[in-house]
């Protein structure tokens, strides 16, 4: 039975904290509704006479002890993966090599197994410099001291990765080790402090990977493993005088003896490795730490040119990030030509290509939040990358490109502002004051999304002279509709909440009416396939692209072109729809073909239930957004998901259950 499936079944009722049916979490899951109510049974025996899932007749909910039942993962101990990682550790620490029959008779599993679990760790090992060598049953591992660290970075990370709830790194990549893991979080207080004081603002989210680098190099220099400039191992387990591995007699420098005019990250590294992990820190291993928070977590806190001097940013780098960033306001018709905002962007791809240089990866925890909830800006994100890609020969992965997506984010966010300002009418009767006081009191509690723009103080206003998206009124009105919220003369937080409330509705309605119209011209029955095959990515862009083509609207490059873009990042933007499509607008016409599933069918290494490929004509580029956005928006909302699939045997029921639910 899957134990990642089942995790990924109760972080799913977590993630939503309601009733989800047994069909529904089947389909997400790619089983069957029998293998849903294995894996629920599972579950609840990880933790005994408690419930970690909920069964009832509107499906399963996530019970009180959810959470402890994710972190119990019983038996996971003697997981071919877990064995695997165990035998890597073992190989890493010990410099003589593992006795092969010890080592099964600590796993408690046979010799043979043993040996298969050593097959697939020299298939980890491929392409990483490193390699295994047994004579009789002695196995040792062979290779760099820096690629052995990658290793063990990457087996933490694997862990990460491979877990449907946060893991924490340090406690595997230093287990049994001279660090412990208690003692990182005080070195992180006091690197940010540090590294803050030089003038630099810190990446919060890419901190944990590079501390996990530094706490992997302490540890290896305490068991007497340092780098030397090279990134080779230097030194032996024990000097010939006796000294421990890691004092100055064996290479490495007190913080006191580092030069005043070296590299101050350099200083401020081996000053806290020494008084919060107890190790002394050589040049090699400081080279080496000090690079990657230059280039992983830190940019320079401003952009004067003195600054971007000082940070070597490379002409051709900013010059190509400028290029694509003009490319990507023109394509998109957003706001992003600004000199602060193209140099920012420069200096982080700089640092994306020596990260790119050096085989390492940023990860970054916000990934999958990105792409959901905002996939108008990770598609700008995308489109910069692929022209940075063509450029200067950079390759991402979807934590980088979300990085860059942050870049873009921050820049849009106060145009975006703008656009979702509603205006506003306050009825407020005169008496005195009143409805001054009233009015002070909204701008400042609702200023940031609503502009008012008239004040009336009549008890019956004339409703034809009231034409703004909401009415804000301390007395009833006679022509009362669903943009008029009743409010006190003195505003309460009650009254904050009910306008908020309001306004977001009419922000939705007015975001779902454009969606409906221009649905109404994309779709047709031609290009609709119910049920779709679970044949892969590729092979349902094809399938739907062949639609699009017989109808004469695209050519077969535009098919390439969208497998080309599906390939830099999937465009799986909720759990239930992916919108496959090509960066560039060339259809003769704006057309969406649409793929309903029987049940789900696997896409970016999830599983989605609705694929939409959508082909953009160069006259609809204003459509791009609206289509985009808000098709993700109805689709990532799991009861509309649900009315719309259940009337999607047909084109016209698939049609008319889409238009009740964008109508409310």
């Amino acid at each position: 039975m899957s134990t990642r499936r089942q995790d990924r079944l109760l972080t799913a009722l977590l993630r939503e904290d309601a009733w989800i049916p047994g069909p529904r979490l089947a389909d997400m899951l790619g089983v069957t509704p029998r293998s849903v109510r294995a894996y629920v049974t599972a579950l609840n025996a990880r933790v005994p006479e408690r419930d970690a899932v909920l069964s009832g007749g509107s499906g399963y909910r996530a019970g009180a002890s959810a959470r402890e039942a994710l972190a119990a993962r019983s038996g996971s101990d003697a997981t071919p993966r877990a064995r695997m990682h165990a035998l890597v550790r073992a190989l890493l620490d010990e410099r003589d090599g593992i006795d092969v029959f010890e080592a099964a008779d600590r796993l408690h599993v046979s010799e043979a197994t043993v040996d298969a679990d050593l097959s697939r760790v020299r298939a980890l090992l491929d392409g990483t410099g490193l390699r295994l060598v047994r004579e009789r049953d002695v196995v040792r591992l062979v290779g760099p001291e820096k690629e052995q660290r990658r290793l063990l970075s990457r087996l933490a990370h694997d862990e990460m990765d491979a877990a449907d709830f946060p893991v924490d790194p340090f406690r595997l990549a230093l287990a049994g080790g001279a660090i412990t893991p208690e003692a990182v979080a005080p070195f992180k207080a006091d690197l940010v402090a540090e590294l803050a004081g030089l003038g630099y603002y810190v990446n919060e989210l890419g901190i944990t990977d590079v501390l996990l680098h530094i706490a992997i190099a302490a540890d290896r220099v305490a068991a007497g493993r340092p780098l030397d400039a090279a990134g080779r191992e230097s030194g032996s387990a024990q000097d010939p005088d006796g000294r421990a591995p890691g004092s100055a007699r064996s290479g490495a420098l007190r913080s006191d003896e580092i030069p005043r005019e070296a590299d101050p990250v350099a200083r401020v590294i081996a000053q806290l490795a020494e008084d919060r992990l107890g190790v002394r820190l050589g040049p090699g291993d400081l080279a080496h730490l000090s690079g990657l928070i230059l280039t992983r977590i830190v940019s320079p806190g401003g952009t004067d040119p003195a600054t971007l001097a000082r940070a070597g940013l490379d002409p051709e780098v900013e010059a190509a990030v400028r290029a694509e960033v003009v490319q990507a306001a023109n394509d998109y018709q957003v706001d992003l030509i600004d000199d602060a905002f193209v140099l920012r962007l420069a200096l982080h791809t700089q640092n994306l290509l020596r990260r790119a240089q050096e085989e390492s990866r940023a990860r970054n925890p916000l990934t999958r939040s990105l792409k959901a909830a905002y996939p108008m800006i990770f598609e700008v994100a995308v489109s910069i990358v692929n022209g940075l890609q063509n450029r200067l020969g950079l390759r991402v992965d979807d934590d980088e490109i979300a990085y860059v997506a942050m870049h873009v984010g921050g820049r849009l966010e106060r145009s975006r502002r703008a656009e979702s300002l509603l205006t506003a009418t306050i009825v407020c009767p005169g008496y005195y004051e009143l409805h001054e006081v009233l009015r002070s009191r909204v701008d400042r509690s609702l200023g940031q999304g609503i502009d008012v723009v008239r004040m009336i103080t009549t008890v019956d206003p004339d409703a034809s002279e009231i034409d703004t998206d909401l009415v804000l009124s301390t007395v009833p009105l006679r022509t009362a509709g669903d943009r008029t919220v009743l409010i006190q003369p003195f505003l309460t937080e009650a009254d904050v909440e009910r306008v908020q409330q309001a306004a977001a509705r009419v922000r939705r309605s007015r975001r779902l009416a454009r969606l409906r119209e221009e649905l109404s011209r994309y779709l047709s029955a031609d290009a609709y396939v119910q049920p779709l095959p679970d044949v892969g990515e590729e092979g349902i862009i094809r399938l739907l692209g062949d639609r699009l083509v017989a109808a004469g609207l695209i050519d077969e490059a535009y098919i390439e072109n969208t497998i080309h873009r599906e390939r830099l990042s999937s465009t799986a933007f909720s759990d239930a729809l992916a919108v496959p499509h090509a960066l560039q607008m060339t259809a003769r016409r704006t057309a969406i073909a649409i793929g309903v599933a029987a049940g789900s069918v696997g896409w970016g290494g999830g599983r989605v239930q609705v694929v939409a490929l959508a082909a953009f004509s160069e006259q609809d580029r204003d459509a791009f957004q609206t289509v985009f956005e808000q098709l993700v928006e109805v689709f990532g909302e799991a009861d509309s998901v649900q009315r719309i699939l259940r009337r999607g045997e047909t084109f016209s029921g698939f049609l008319d259950e889409l238009a009740a639910v964008i109508d409310g």
